[in-house]
């Protein structure tokens, strides 16, 4: 049997090539943990998360000092095991937060070995629904320093002759009457049939204050509104889903399956956007949709596109893939030696073993500032 022998990690900061503006902060930089796990028969994995816009060490350090010690020795396939060993043996430092991302970016990683083991691509391995190519949408629309509504429309017009028949935009960030200009450009680039979907994240804290935003856009007919309050704002959510004939999204910033069954139960969620960075892997991210499907809620994943396809791409219950058109808000994608290929709006999925990429190695030695170990 082929056991683990070797499992490092390192840590990488992105500077955006422009600062983007959320509703309640500021972005100039992303802060990746990368991890790289090895067998005794040569087989390896990688995995990563997305370790916070300010500082990235601390899901690198859990990787080191907290779940290498476990695994070393221990049989690849066990992934159910293995994650329950982690989440059971760090509950006083984690279950949310940075170790959890890194116990995420570890259970990847075994996924990725265990799928490239067999030579089949991880969405296959998993349990193909999808046959070879999947929907997206294009995830834009930030606001930026001079940015007019007519230059989102200009913006979303592009997305559209891209292909793409839905797209995301930013609001909570302006005042409302800014902001429903920008929504009312965006429907009108996007055109009737198109889905427009309205990201707040988490701009409000109240829901009178959400409702005085979000009435008058229900005249662009949003398909979705995501984020309006805090992840853990499961009362105001539910106030929000039933004063307004609109899904409401949320989960990005949730971890496990009882966060998200609380978002399904008390915040009346009906689309759910996990990420698998975040909530802790691809073990629990099947937990997620899941319990998700039996209740009848979507799943729509956040960001990370190259690894979320797979996932998409074997989700009975999942929507559609978040989809970056380029490196300037997630630049992620600089890591890795290669890409998905985009077509009409949708990706055509991997056809390489595991998670059909490996990280550029002399990307990484560019940007790491924690390196290998």
């Amino acid at each position: 049997m082929s056991v683990i022998e070797a499992i490092e990690a390192c840590t990488v900061n992105l500077t955006l090539t422009k600062p983007v503006q959320l509703s309640t902060r500021r972005i100039e930089k992303r802060c990746y943990t990368l991890v790289r796990i090895r067998c005794t028969d040569g087989s390896t994995g990688i995995g990563i998360c997305h370790g916070g816009t300010r500082y990235g060490g601390l899901a690198t350090t859990a990787v080191r000092e907290l779940f290498r010690p476990l695994l070393i020795g221990e049989d690849a396939h066990r992934t159910e095991g293995l994650w329950q060993a982690m989440y059971q043996d760090s509950l006083l430092n984690g279950r949310t937060g940075a170790v959890m991302r890194a116990l995420s970016a570890v259970d990847i990683a075994l996924w990725d070995r265990n799928a490239r083991k067999s030579g089949l691509p991880l969405w296959r391995y998993l349990g193909a629904v999808s046959k070879g190519t999947i929907p997206t949408y294009a995830s834009g629309g930030y606001y930026a320093d001079g940015k007019s509504a007519h230059d989102l429309g200009d913006e979303v017009a592009g997305y559209v002759a891209a292909g793409f028949k839905a797209v995301k935009i930013k609001i909570g960030a302006a005042a409302p009457s800014v902001d429903l200009a920008r929504v009312a450009a965006a429907r009108a680039a996007l055109g009737d049939d198109g889905l427009l979907l309205l990201d707040a994240n988490n701009a409000w804290n109240n829901l009178a204050s959400a409702l005085k935003t979000l009435r008058p856009m229900l005249d662009y007919r949003p398909f979705l509104i995501e984020e309006p309050f805090g992840p853990d704002d499961n009362d105001n959510h539910a106030r929000l889903a039933a004063a307004l004939p609109v899904s409401i999204a949320t989960g990005e910033l949730v971890a496990g399956r009882w966060g998200h069954r609380e978002l399904m139960e008390r915040a009346r969620i009906t689309v759910l956007q996990p990420d698998v960075a975040v909530c802790g892997g691809v073990t629990e991210f099947r937990k997620i949709a899941a319990t998700a499907a039996s209740s009848g809620v979507a799943i729509a994943p956040h960001s990370l596109q190259d690894i979320h396809a797979h996932l998409v791409a074997s989700t009975q219950n999942a929507l559609f893939l978040e989809y970056f058109p380029d490196d300037a808000i997630v630049p992620v994608g600089k890591l890795f030696d290669r890409r998905l290929q985009l077509r009409g709006g949708n990706v055509d999925l991997p056809q390489q073993p595991g998670l059909g990429f490996d990280f550029d190695e002399d990307a990484v030695s560019h940007y790491q500032v924690d390196p290998w170990s």
